[in-house]
This record gives structure tokens, sequence and C-alpha cells, in this order.
């Protein structure tokens, strides 16, 4: 069976900068994965929306951890599509899909040297473990078939087509680097093509 909204409810949210806005958060049966991702829809999405895939990051959304831009990312997506119409879906992919435990083991691995790629590598898992295929099936729940995509890496937009949705454009986000985060930015365009336009190191 395909996927349905199970239900939606609005919700007020406030992030710690004071930026404002309210959300329309569904829920969804039939996902293929079974997990308990969400739909946030901003603004008065029109034909095209503007979508953001924003995996979840525990660390970075709700901790405020400076090793990733995730967090920036979640903040930056809420005011862009606010202004646009459109739908941020949240999944729950903690740490490039292999959870959070294994995330920090990952972090450890880090400390000692290996990049966010190879830590994953070292251990066991892929450099990437996500699958878009909830993300389709919950945008198809919502009558979007056409989308721009909110994303600074290629992964999501290939599979996005593969699943049969229609990327119309990508737009890339903004880059939110630190002194805690480049080497991981520069991972992600090492390894993986993301479009981050990072600073010359000097």
């Amino acid at each position: 069976m395909p996927a349905a909204i199970r239900t939606t409810v609005t919700v007020p949210l406030r992030f710690a900068d004071g930026f404002a806005a309210d959300a329309r958060v569904s829920t969804f049966t039939g996902l293929a994965d079974g997990k308990e991702h969400l739909a946030l829809r901003f603004g008065s999405p029109g034909e095209v929306p503007l979508v953001r895939l924003h995996s979840e990051c525990l660390t970075g959304d709700v901790l405020g951890s400076l090793r990733c831009d995730c967090g920036p990312q979640l903040r930056e997506a809420a005011e862009r599509i606010t202004r646009t119409g459109g739908y941020l879906l949240y999944l729950r992919q903690e740490g490039r899909g292999i959870g959070l435990y294994p995330k920090l083991d990952a972090y450890a691995l880090q400390d000692a040297g290996l990049d966010t790629y190879a830590a994953n590598r070292a251990l066991g898992y892929l450099d990437d473990e996500r699958d878009y295929t909830a993300a389709a099936q919950m945008l198809t729940a919502l009558g979007v078939s056409k989308i721009d995509l909110l994303t600074n890496n290629p992964d999501k937009s290939g599979q996005m087509r593969t699943l049969g949705i229609e990327v119309r454009e990508v737009l890339p986000t903004l880059v939110h680097t630190s002194a805690a985060n480049n080497r991981y930015l520069q991972a992600k365009v090492d390894h993986t093509r993301h479009t981050i336009d990072l600073p010359i190191a000097g």
C-alpha cells in the first residue's frame, strides 16, 4: 500500500535566535522503512515547493554541536522555506543512517585522525547509508511530484529523481563553517562532491 498522511497538526516554532514560524506537521503511515519521519510545511507551497531533506542530528539540531553544520542548516531551511512556501522533511536517520551511538563512536575515531567517512568505514559502515525512499513516499502523499531541492548533497537529488520526484532546481544552503567543523565539511567536498564553497585555508 502507498504511504498516507496519518495526522497533521500546527506547531508554533521558535529557534534560539528568535526566528519563529508556524509549521503544519504531518505524520505518515506505510513508509518503507517504518520510521517516524515528519513533514513540516512552512508558508504556502506553490506548484513547485522548496523542499529540504534534513536528516536528524541530535548533537547538532538539539545540543548545538559545532562539529557539524546540521543545526544551522535546519534553522536556515526553516526561514527560507517559510519565505517561499514548501516542506522540510525531518528524517530519522541519525549519523548518515548509522545511528546515534555509532556516530559518537565515529567521532572518537575522528579525534584520533580519521575523517568522517574513514571513521564510518572503520566501524563497518558505508560512507552514507541513507535511503530516501520514505522521503519520496512522503512527498507523494502530500501531493508533490516536482520540487526545488535545498541541498549541497548531490546524492539527494540523484535519489529523488530515481524515485520519481522531479527536481527542477537544486539550491545550495549557505556555508556554515567554524574551526570545529571545517575538516568535516572539507571531507564532504572531497569524498562526496558536496557543493560547499569553503574558504581557502591559509
